[in-house]
């Protein structure tokens, strides 16, 4: 839209007074009602356009404000264009800026826009792209990681029974390199082996893991403090990288996974929909090969491939991976009994007695249990899968028990007598038959509550009926007493004798 006659008429003005009269610039936007700022945009546009005072006689008003102020089209024209794909590329590596960038721009193209308008262009261009390629994302910064919804089916040769495969995946936020694996469930040993598995494939490791708000990674969701998984941290503490959870009900910031998925269903799933796979194996093998292909296949509107820029800008940022592979463990916390030790799957196993009634936290391997009592590790034990037994180490009983201790043998078996002599012998008995007495005392106290709910009279009858049929734990009398055995007479030790009778036939009978 062109100006209005009396804004050219203060053009002319303004040229004449600065630089016909020489007055300053302040002095003639004074005369005129004009700011310095105008003045000087005026006096500056004049100058890069050639135009002097006096002004030619032809030049009319239309001609001065196209000298002075010439279109965007005539200006592209007349300044070089940026390689915008170029900008936004480097813009992925550490420490590059905008303003760096146009630096270069100007050392290379003195005439080219100035900074204002170079970051203006460049976020107009930018909008034309997918959402996924305007986020900006530096090198080896971040891996998204999610399940997506498709699965696909494994047969059993043998019995015919389908089960669905689901397929993890995790794709660098700079490059799109992508990465998608197979596994049996989303359960969290599965969930781990998918993050080892895609550092190796990538040869390195990102500084931050964004993942969904899912049970295996995140324990509890919050929007500012979310509870991260303790064995998924482990994991990421082992690799040297942060867990980020994306915000609940915020698609947007897991758009680049979620493409991701997006273009593995599409160009993987998709079209392995119609084979038959008979074997984790086979489908892994499946999908590598189509992985391969989807990682090299050209951009539609950069240059290059995810191969390609991620050869040329992630592997170069992508922290080594550590001399050993993360060995998967789960964490749990218990508590230490009397007896100074801990159950974990039926077995239990001895802790320092210092640790008495102190919660504890269980780190759990395929060998290995290590116990930790505030992030100090205090035992250690080989992994026992013998249910009901236990796992002593001496240095983790007192040296002095009966002293130290405030549950002692001397002291469960003087309590025992108070309940009878029957259920003094049975205690003695549990205790006996141990290695360590004290692996015995959690049998014991069990049979202590049990005469608080069922009476000493009924607990010694019980007891005296354990002995007879030498059984000595916990839950056989557990199973008299609830049986009511206990009320039962005690089976006699003398022979039966056998009665006469006619439907009686004798071992003859069978000759």
């Amino acid at each position: 839209m062109p100006r209005p006659r009396a804004a050219m008429r203060k053009i002319r003005e303004v040229l004449r007074l600065t630089l016909a009269q020489g007055l300053s610039r302040r002095a003639a936007g004074a005369s005129v009602g004009l700011p310095y700022t105008t003045v000087a945009d005026y006096v500056t546009r004049a100058r890069g356009a050639g135009v002097g005072w006096p002004l030619p006689e032809e030049m009319d008003d239309r001609q001065l404000e196209e000298r002075l102020f010439p279109s965007k089209a005539a200006v592209q024209g007349l300044r070089p264009e940026p390689d915008w794909a170029l900008v936004h590329r480097e813009l992925k590596r550490a420490g590059v800026t905008l303003l760096l960038l146009w630096m270069e721009y100007k050392q290379e193209q003195p005439e080219g826009y100035q900074y204002s308008q170079f970051c203006l262009r460049y976020r107009s261009w930018q909008r034309h792209l997918d959402v996924v390629m305007r986020q900006e994302h530096r090198a080896g910064e971040k891996l998204f990681v999610d399940w997506p919804g498709q699965t696909v089916p494994i047969v059993d040769a043998q019995s015919g029974v389908v089960t669905p495969a689901q397929v993890f995946v995790g794709v660098l936020g700079a490059s799109s390199y992508s990465y998608a694996e197979a596994f049996l469930s989303q359960e969290l040993p599965h969930w781990i082996a998918g993050h080892v598995h895609a550092f190796e494939y990538f040869g390195g490791v990102p500084e931050i893991l964004v993942c969904d708000n899912l049970r295996a990674g995140v324990n509890r969701a919050h929007r500012y403090e979310p509870d991260i998984n303790a064995t998924y941290l482990e994991m990421a503490r082992h690799y040297g990288c942060a867990v980020i959870p994306t915000r609940i009900r915020k698609p947007r910031d897991k758009a680049k996974v979620e493409v991701g998925v997006l273009i593995v269903e599409r160009w993987i799933l998709a079209r392995l929909r119609n084979r038959v796979f008979f074997s984790l194996a086979e489908l892994n093998t499946a999908i590598r090969e189509l992985l391969e292909w989807v990682n090299h296949r050209p951009f539609k509107k950069f240059a290059g491939s995810r191969r390609s820029l991620f050869e040329e800008l992630e592997r170069p940022a992508l922290r080594p991976l550590p001399p050993q592979r993360y060995q998967f463990a789960t964490w749990s916390l218990a508590r230490v009994n009397i007896d100074y030790h801990v159950e974990v799957d039926r077995h239990w196993y001895s802790v320092p007695y210092q640790l008495v009634g102190k919660q504890v936290d269980i780190r759990l391997s395929a060998t290995t249990l290590e116990v930790f009592c505030g992030h100090r590790r205090v035992a250690s034990h080989i992994r026992s899968f013998k249910p009901r037994a236990f796992s002593t180490q001496p240095e983790h009983m007192p040296e002095a028990h009966r002293r130290n201790l405030e549950w002692t043998p001397s002291r469960i078996v003087v309590w025992a007598q108070s309940s009878g002599p029957g259920t003094a012998a049975l205690v003695e008995g549990i205790l006996n038959s141990r290695p360590h007495p004290e692996q015995g005392y959690r049998s014991c106290l069990g049979i202590m509550r049990l005469g608080r709910q069922y009476g000493g009279s009924r607990l010694e009858a019980a007891c005296l009926r354990a002995l007879a049929v030498q059984a000595f734990s916990y839950r056989s009398v557990e199973s008299i007493l609830k049986t009511g055995l206990d009320r039962q007479p005690l089976p006699s030790s003398t022979p039966s004798v056998i009665r006469r009778h006619d439907n009686v036939r004798g071992s003859a009978y069978y000759q």
